[in-house]
């Protein structure tokens, strides 16, 4: 078993030891958790270690034929592309357990066990090279947040867990139709096979990009197939927020840059303004409605249907610049949003309220927490130096020069830059009306600052916001290499359709 397969199966061990652990203490429980999923975050940074920057295509290959009658192999890679959002995974997966250890009280066994089974099916959607094993994994996700939010969610937790649920299920069934055809088509359902044999379904290319497109789009998600997500945000449990930010919208862009543009690339260069509208109007749409909300949490539900806008519109500038910011982008977006999730859970878990009214004056009583709290906001409103400006600048430097937008693709540019504007505006409103002001509030008297745990969690997230703020190229090298090979198969494949 190669190290790619050990890393993705070894939560599994976790799940195994719980299983066992009938009559064992819920701290005993809690602890084999953790140390699972900090286990994990060391494997991944082993594959990171052996991991080369240099070589563009796919590494740590583990590949054999698993039902050889229809062509569908076992067939797991990483490369540019997968290698931070692996990373991502693994290092907010290892933040998320722990952070649930005094909010989760009820059947602490089973929850544990679906948090570690999601994280399997996390790290496959990101590692499996193989059409038929990817959407296994692409599925088998939807299973594990579907019990977190339907057992440990708030009051609407049934309605939001089914609606999260039939959302991306029906939005995979056209994908599904899409790698049904190509794999009986070509007689493979390996992604480097299909993308060498792309000529055998470039007829029908526009139809198969729409399929997958659908599916992704709901994942991400992009307006308008964006109403599943604020619900699904409020109801969950906060590790089930964090992760959903931090890791699951990203399985949607993620599969943008995987599967549309290198098995359809004239149909994304056909697409690629009309999605860049969607991802304007998502932008401009998600800060207007986050500034009208009174819940914390849905405020920075909506801010994320604003944030990916701009991963969208980096994808679909199609080039370098665009390409790499959108990556670089998402990791941001899963640093800063879980971290915001996170510390609306700390609030919540001692005031048992999200309304912004109810609070008021927070940093006189917890000043620590408030002042870790304004840098995350600052990190998420693209605050030069600090994560969020470095994803956003260099998507919209990418959008700027951006052939795939048409002749003036500056127009897309400033009308995102006013999403930037916009964020300032919500963040620092939210931040305002929480933590400042006068502690005129009783009950607000006996909040008590950060624990050592809780600390530890936001330090955690506070190294990222920062290093990848002051010293990205690191974050760039990783991908460099793959992303150029797939922006310049794009622009020869667009340039001879001219």
């Amino acid at each position: 078993m190669g190290i790619l397969s050990l890393l993705t199966f070894f939560p599994l061990i976790g799940v195994v030891i719980l299983l066992v652990m009938r009559k064992s203490s819920d701290n005993a429980m809690k602890w084999v958790a953790t140390g699972t999923s900090i286990a994990t975050f060391a494997m991944s940074l082993v594959v990171l270690g052996q991991f080369k920057a240099d070589v563009a295509g796919l590494q740590l290959v583990d590949q054999f034929s698993w039902i050889k009658a229809w062509g569908i192999e076992y067939h797991m890679g990483i490369d540019g592309i997968s290698i931070l959002m692996v990373l991502l995974t693994t290092f907010i997966m290892m933040l998320a357990i722990p952070s649930s250890w005094n909010a989760i009280s009820t059947q602490i066994r089973q929850y544990y066990i679906f948090m570690l089974l999601l994280e399997v099916g996390m790290l496959g959607v990101f590692l499996a090279q193989d059409l038929f094993l990817f959407y296994i994994f692409w599925e088998f996700t939807l299973v594990p947040m579907y019990f977190l939010i339907g057992i440990w969610g708030g009051k609407n937790r049934v309605y939001a867990a089914i609606k999260f649920f039939l959302y991306t299920m029906a939005g995979s069934l056209l994908m599904l139709l899409g790698i049904l055809y190509m794999g009986i088509r070509v007689g493979t359902f390996s992604l480097p096979d299909l993308i060498a044999s792309r000529a055998a379904f470039a007829g029908v290319q526009n139809w198969l990009f729409i399929g997958f497109a659908i599916a992704f789009a709901i994942k991400v998600p992009i307006f308008p197939f964006h109403s599943w997500l604020p619900d699904a945000h409020t109801e969950a449990p906060t590790a089930g927020s964090v992760i959903l930010a931090g890791v699951l919208l990203k399985m949607g862009t993620y599969g943008f840059i995987r599967f549309n543009l290198p098995l359809f690339p004239e149909a994304s260069g056909h697409f690629a303004q009309p999605i860049a509208v969607l991802a304007i109007i998502g932008i401009i749409y998600g800060a207007i409605v986050s500034f009208a909300q009174k819940d914390v949490k849905k405020l920075v539900a909506y801010s994320s249907i604003s944030h990916l806008g701009f991963v969208m519109l980096g994808i679909f500038s199609l080039n370098d610049q665009g390409i790499q910011g959108a990556i670089l982008q998402g990791v941001n977006h899963g640093i800063s949003s879980g971290a915001l999730f996170f510390i609306v859970g700390v609030l919540y878990e001692q005031r048992h309220t999200r309304e912004i009214k109810d609070y008021g004056g927070v940093w006189k009583v917890m000043p620590v927490f408030s002042a870790l709290t304004l840098i995350v906001t600052l990190s998420s409103m693209g605050l030069p130096g600090l994560n969020g400006f470095v994803g956003e600048f260099t998507i919209l430097l990418g959008s700027m020069g951006a052939e795939s937008l048409g002749a003036n693709p500056w127009i897309f540019t400033a009308f995102a830059t006013t999403g930037v504007i916009l964020a300032a505006v919500y963040l620092l409103w939210m931040f305002q009306r929480v933590f400042m002001g006068p502690l005129d509030k009783p009950e607000n008297e006996k909040l008590r600052d950060l624990n050592g745990g809780e600390l530890a969690i936001m330090l955690s997230f506070m190294l990222f916001i920062i290093w990848i703020g002051v010293a990205p190229s690191g974050f760039f090298d990783l991908m460099d290499g793959t992303v150029s090979q797939l922006v310049a198969d794009l622009g020869s494949v667009l340039m001879a359709g001219q």
